[in-house]
C-alpha cells in the first residue's frame, strides 16, 4: 500500500491522527522536499524533528528522485506499506497526482491522507474561497527566460471580478545550464521567491502587455509562512507590498478582485496603516 499523507503548513504537529498512525506503521517513510517546505524543514534539525515524531528514519524524496526513480518507491509499495509525506494537501501539485496515476497503473493500492493547504488557508485573509478564479504561478526570471503565460489568466479572472492566487517559485535542488551541458550535475543555492520579486516581475509584464490589467494602485494580500506561528498577512497596494520586509519563505499573493463588504470587514485588519510600511503584525492566528 502506498500512503500518500498530507502534512499541513506549519510544523510537525500539523499532521492528522490518521495520517500519523499511517506513517507510523509504514516500513518505509519518503518525504516530499521539492514542491514546498515546512517551516521547520528549512532547518538543519527539520527531518530529525519528524524521525523522532514517527519513530523511523525519513527519506527525503528529491525531484530526481519522485520525477526519475519514482518505479523504486512504487515497487516497494506492492509488497509492503509505503508513506510519501507531502507538505500541505497531497493534491496540491501536480507531481502528486501523477505519482497516484502511474500507482494505479502498476496495480498498486493507493490511500489518500488530506490536511490543510495554501489553497484553502489563504482564506483567513477574509477573501471567500469561491471568489477566486485560476491560481497562477509566479516563475524566476532569468536574461533569457522571461515567461508570462500568467498575465492572460488574471486578466481572465479580473474581467470577472475573481481574486487570483498566484504561487511563487521554489528553486531547489536545481542543475545549473553548465553542468547539464558537461553532462555532471551540480547545482544552484536553494532559492524562493519573495513578494517583493513577484511584484516587480508582475509590474514588467504590464509594462510590457500595456492592457491595463492591474497596476502599482492595484491591491493585493502579501502572505508569508502561512500556517506558522509567525506567519504574517498584509494587505495594501502592490506599491505598499513591494517595499515590506516579509522575512523568511515560503510567500505567495493574492490579487485582489471585486470585494463583497463582508470581505472587507476581515481584510480592513490587514491594511497597512502608514506609507512607512513597516507591518509586523496582526493578532490574527
Amino acid at each position: 500500500m502506498l500512503y500518500i499523507i498530507g502534512l499541513g503548513l506549519g510544523d510537525e504537529r500539523d499532521i492528522t491522527l490518521r495520517g500519523l498512525d499511517a506513517a507510523k506503521k509504514c516500513e518505509k517513510v519518503y518525504i516530499e522536499a521539492y514542491t514546498s517546505l515546512l517551516s521547520f524543514g528549512l532547518s538543519t534539525d527539520g527531518l530529525s524533528t519528524l524521525e523522532k515524531l514517527y519513530g523511523k528514519p525519513i527519506i527525503l524524496a528529491d525531484r530526481e528522485m519522485v520525477e526519475e526513480k519514482v518505479d523504486n518507491i512504487l515497487s516497494e509499495a506492492r509488497g509492503s506499506d509505503v508513506a510519501f509525506l507531502v507538505v500541505g494537501d497531497p493534491f496540491g501539485a501536480t507531481t502528486h497526482t501523477d505519482l497516484v496515476v502511474r500507482a494505479k497503473t502498476l496495480g498498486v493500492d493507493v490511500k489518500v491522507v488530506h490536511n490543510a493547504s495554501v489553497m484553502n488557508a489563504i482564506g483567513i485573509c477574509g477573501l471567500q474561497l469561491y471568489r477566486y478564479g485560476e491560481t497562477v504561478s509566479i516563475p524566476f526570471f532569468t536574461e533569457t527566460w522571461r515567461p508570462d503565460s500568467f498575465y492572460q489568466k488574471i486578466q481572465r479572472s479580473r474581467n470577472l471580478g475573481l481574486h487570483t492566487l498566484c504561487l511563487l517559485d521554489i528553486r531547489v535542488k536545481e542543475p545549473t545550464l553548465e553542468s547539464l551541458c558537461r553532462g555532471r550535475k551540480q547545482y544552484e543555492p536553494p532559492r524562493y521567491m519573495t513578494i517583493n520579486i513577484a511584484i516587480e516581475q508582475l509590474l514588467e509584464v504590464e509594462q510590457k502587455h500595456g492592457e491595463s490589467v492591474y497596476d502599482e494602485d492595484t491591491g493585493c494580500v502579501g502572505f508569508a509562512r502561512l500556517g506558522s506561528e509567525d506567519q504574517m498577512i498584509v494587505a495594501g497596494t502592490m506599491r505598499q507590498l513591494r517595499m515590506v520586509d516579509f522575512g523568511k519563505p515560503l510567500h505567495c499573493l493574492v490579487i485582489v478582485g471585486k470585494t463583497h463588504p463582508v470581505e472587507e470587514e476581515l481584510l480592513e485588519f490587514y491594511k497597512i496603516r502608514s506609507e512607512n510600511s513597516e507591518q509586523k503584525g496582526n493578532g490574527i492566528a
